[in-house]
């Protein structure tokens, strides 16, 4: 028996690939075992290659796995593409339409069955993924009830019969797959789970449903990969409680409209990815001019210009933190997985309007799209602090008839900030330099003000948990670090590491901007090496990181940005490298 297995089905995208990979992962989460799953699919409607690689475990998981221990291929490609992963104890379900052969290299063994064939004799090709979840089922060693059930679940809106042909068609599949039981070599059974199911989302979903939790009641945007699905969540969820979505014509417009809404004293964002976000600059900056709170979520991919729209990358970190022109207070910060996506949404919305500015939250596409099991969300950390904003009515002096001062020079740089319509708090709002009215000014003093006040509202936030992980090791060989969707690779590199006897700490960065520069000198201070990894050519983060703390002849870049998430063994194979070398020079 196995304590995890590696399962992957790929074929030619919008053929049921996805849906394939849904029912499987669905029905390992209701048995109660733990999931992480990556999807790889071409920028296309329909065509070209598609696979959903799903880890299933009795313990919880952050990566992709290294290996692969079972294919389902609907086509020749599929193998083609996918067999390098496998070993000689690894098979390949194949469907026999496709003729499959092994190449040469091809390690795994392969057993054919006919996919296609049975499902079409049952009425239609589409079944064919159930036959192949049935085969994946008798190969597991797996009961089919929580399929069944699951089938019923999706199907019995459109009838009985459709349920019990689909039901039909994964029992003929784990009985075709146990006729060739006795030819297959390897252990493909799991040891048996907790049976409590978890929850298991994307990290798309996880944001959208902090924006709820976290209070907004309006977002504006325009559809991109692989930040529509936000869009998707809010929109079948948000009018539940009271709020609206709107898809506007661009992502300028989303922005403006996001601004507009904050500005009336509704929590609103916006989302989208690197392109849009490029569009939008101008308007960030008129949030950081007007002080006005606006959240933005930054699903990152492939660039630069339309790039590589439906793979990994995190290369706008630059672009995050200076995009804009001028200086204005700005606040970036970066989810490790789907559970804290959840919770740093909420905290966006309340540093936006306890900070009056823009908030930056960095997702990438892994972490945006990659589902994976999440512990039960606690409510009751949830809190609502909206700083400064002022609801009721000011009392003033009626003969007093000058606006209010809405960008009062305060020692913290925040000022009050009334919301239209409340009685005493009428002042003037404009992307110009203004004074403490509102009133566009040009004073030179004045600008040095307001400018110096702007600024220090983020001098010394450093937010509750700046980073993940803890320093465990006073005189390390080696500090990763990392953010975002790395931490799983890292997390699991850095414990072989551990295992072989080698002192390693490990931060995942949650606060990009303000740099927490005592956090990360403190841990830099204690190893021999910083390791830093992500996923652009320039080692945006280790730049960013050089720019904040002294580093001396510790840093070693380690960058992948070929599209393909970092896998744990990579990790390890250039940690062993590095650790050779200290020993050389010993």
């Amino acid at each position: 028996m196995k304590s995890q297995l590696s399962w992957k089905v790929g074929g030619q995208q919008g053929e049921g690939i996805e849906s394939t990979g849904e029912i499987f992962a669905t029905a390992m989460n209701r048995k109660g075992y733990y999931l992480y799953g990556y999807r790889h699919f071409s920028s296309r409607i329909k065509g070209g290659h598609t696979n959903n690689k799903i880890r299933v475990s009795t313990t919880p998981v952050h990566a992709i796995s290294d290996d692969l221990d079972i294919l389902v291929a609907f086509d020749q490609e599929t193998i083609v593409l996918n067999h390098h992963e496998m070993r000689e104890d690894s098979v390949i379900l194949a469907d026999s339409k496709a003729k499959p052969e092994k190449p040469e290299d091809c390690k795994a063994q392969l057993i054919v069955l006919p996919f296609t064939e049975v499902a079409k004799e049952l009425g239609t090709t589409l079944m064919k993924n159930m036959v192949a979840i049935g085969a994946t089922s008798a190969l597991m060693h797996l009961n089919t009830e929580t399929f069944e059930s699951l089938i019923t679940n999706m199907f019995e809106k459109k009838g009985e019969k459709v349920v019990d042909l689909n039901i039909q068609a994964l029992k003929e599949g784990y009985r075709l797959m146990q006729e060739q039981l006795t030819e297959v070599n390897g252990d493909f059974e799991l040891e048996e789970s907790s049976g409590v199911p978890h929850l298991y989302m994307i990290g798309n979903d996880a944001i959208g449903l902090g924006a709820i939790s976290g209070g907004s009641r309006f977002m504006a945007a325009y559809p991109i990969t692989p930040a529509s699905e936000i869009m998707e969540y809010m929109i079948d969820n948000l009018p539940k409680v009271g709020g609206s979505v709107i898809q506007t014509e661009d992502e300028i417009a989303a922005a403006t409209m996001a601004i507009g809404a904050n500005y009336g004293g509704v929590r609103a964002f916006t989302a989208s990815a690197g392109p849009g976000l490029s569009l939008m600059m101008e308007a960030i900056g008129l949030s950081g001019m007007t002080e006005t709170p606006f959240v933005v979520i930054n699903t990152q991919r492939g660039g630069p210009s339309t790039g590589l729209p439906t793979k990994q990358e995190q290369s706008d970190l630059m672009q995050m933190i200076y995009g804009t022109h001028g200086d204005i207070p700005k606040i970036v910060l970066a989810p490790t997985d789907a559970e804290d996506a959840f919770y740093l949404t909420v905290e966006a919305f309340n540093l936006a309007e306890e900070y009056q500015c823009p908030v930056i939250l960095l997702s990438d596409l892994q972490l945006s799209l990659g589902k994976q099991t999440v512990k039960a969300l606690d409510h009751s950390k949830i809190e609502i602090r909206r700083g400064a904003t002022i609801t009721e009515d000011i009392e003033r002096d009626e003969e007093d008839k000058d606006y209010f001062k809405r960008y009062a020079v305060t020692e913290s740089g925040v000022s009050p900030r009334p919301i239209p319509g409340v009685k005493g708090g009428i002042h003037h709002v404009t992307g110009v330099e203004h004074n403490e009215e509102g009133k566009p000014s040009e004073a030179a003093e004045n600008r040095q003000n307001q400018m110096d006040k702007r600024m220090r509202k983020i001098e010394n936030l450093i937010i509750p948990e700046p980073v993940e992980g803890t320093v465990t090791h006073d005189d390390a060989d080696i500090l990763y670090l990392g953010f975002i969707s790395t931490k799983g690779a890292i997390q699991e590199g850095t414990s072989r590491l551990e295992q072989q006897g080698h002192q390693i700490n490990h931060l995942q960065i949650r606060q990009l901007h303000p740099f927490p520069t005592k956090v990360i000198q403190d841990a830099v201070d204690k190893a021999q090496k910083v390791v830093v990894v992500e996923h652009n050519y320039q080692g945006q983060l280790a730049n960013i990181i050089k720019m904040n703390v002294n580093l001396g002849d510790k840093l070693i870049k380690q960058t992948k940005y070929d599209g393909t998430p970092f896998l744990p063994h990579e990790i390890e194979n250039k940690g062993l490298e590095i650790l050779n070398t200290l020993k050389e020079r010993v």
